[in-house]
């Protein structure tokens, strides 16, 4: 198994060590419904160093981009961030992925953990067909990326640079510290505000040492404690984002997901037409009425979370499955996210889980199911 830079410290901080598509990470420090909740109160700290770091370089850097990525890419910014999808032949979710535009021919994107190794051979494979200029390097290993989460978070972090501190949403900012370069980016995979930091693997310790020169993290009333892979899930869960392999997948057309805004379905028109790919087969989706299947959120009774699998059940009917699902340590209710028939969606709409062992009653209900706060 591989192993984060910040492994010892998981250590020190008494993490529960689980396997996460091929890396030791953490799955929880003093208890996923304690970590969750000082997220939303307060400030967590999680490794995501396991999360695949691609840099795009080359004169045919932007061309590629627009081909791979459902978003429109000509239009970033340097210092811009994009939430896009890559998609299969078949309009299918190959991953959810974070574009970077560092300069006018140099990009980097973050790809999902169980998909580096699928997207990476992706883009070679479309690099060579298309005979696009461009370099494609993995520097998942030679770097570490942390996400500090929270509201009281980016105040603490803006402390260390104005730049910083007037960082807007999707936008990130390169930084010196000491002799450390740091990309310091502001999107989120929580529902909260906060940072995640980029930075050379072998600089982890010195940065980590200065960035939390005034936090024990191990005191009870400290702004910022460690959090795991189970707190995170349920964060993003509260915030209804989607998970690839729950939400997401290659077998799911990608106007199901409920991020119609990352598909620029009209990229292939104006002055500098592109096409993803994907993008046909979705079209013809869209003129056949739109996606049989959409995501939709539901409230379930009881203390019994519904699970991914299960099967949604309107009159004796089958009309749609659960993709994720958890108590919500934020709302004190069970929560899920499904694909229901289209034509069901109707906020309110009363709905069976089968379990296997029995039903649970489930309404349906806006997304996200939890909005953080805005600071005052």
């Amino acid at each position: 198994m591989n192993r984060t830079p910040l492994y010892q410290f998981h250590l020190d901080h008494n993490a529960k060590m689980v396997d996460f598509a091929g890396w030791e990470m953490p799955l929880t420090y003093a208890g996923l419904t304690e970590e969750h909740k000082q997220v939303r109160s307060s400030g967590g700290f999680f490794d995501v160093s396991h999360m695949g770091r691609l840099k795009i370089t080359g004169v045919g850097a932007r061309r590629f981009l627009e081909r791979v990525c459902t978003r429109r890419i000509s239009d970033m910014t340097a210092g811009q961030c994009r939430y896009s999808l890559v998609c299969n032949e078949q309009g299918g979710v190959k991953d959810d992925v974070i574009v970077y535009r560092l300069d006018d021919d140099e990009f980097m994107m973050v790809v999902n953990a169980s998909n580096r190794e699928k997207i990476v051979q992706h883009f070679e494979s479309v690099r060579a067909g298309g005979d696009f200029k461009v370099k494609i390097d993995d520097q998942t290993k030679s770097t570490a990326m942390v996400a500090l989460q929270g509201p009281k978070v980016f105040g603490m972090v803006g402390k260390f640079s104005r730049e910083v501190a007037e960082l807007k949403k999707y936008r990130f900012a390169v930084k010196n510290l000491l002799i450390i370069k740091l990309v310091v980016s502001r999107t989120g995979y929580t529902g909260e505000d906060g940072v995640e930091i980029i930075l050379p693997a072998g600089s982890v310790g010195m940065a980590m040492k200065f960035l939390l020169q005034d936090i024990d993290m191990k005191k009870p009333e400290a702004i910022l404690k460690p959090a795991g892979l189970g707190a995170r899930d349920t964060l993003r869960t509260e915030a209804g984002m989607p998970l690839y392999g729950h939400e997401l997948g290659e077998e799911i057309p990608a106007l199901c997901c409920g991020v119609d805004f990352a598909i620029a379905m009209d990229k292939d028109t104006g002055a500098k037409p592109e096409t993803f790919i994907g993008m046909e087969a979705l079209k013809k989706v869209q003129a056949s009425g739109g996606p049989a299947r959409k995501l939709a959120g539901f409230v379930v009774e009881g203390k019994r979370s519904a699970r991914q699998g299960m099967k949604i059940i309107k009159d004796g009917k089958e009309v749609g499955v659960v993709t994720s699902g958890c108590p919500s340590p934020t709302l004190g209710v069970c929560i899920a996210m499904g694909l229901l028939d289209t034509p069901l969606h109707a906020l309110d709409a009363t709905f069976e889980i089968d379990t296997g062992k029995g039903m649970l009653q489930a309404k349906t209900t806006a997304l996200p199911f939890y909005k953080a706060p805005k600071p005052a």
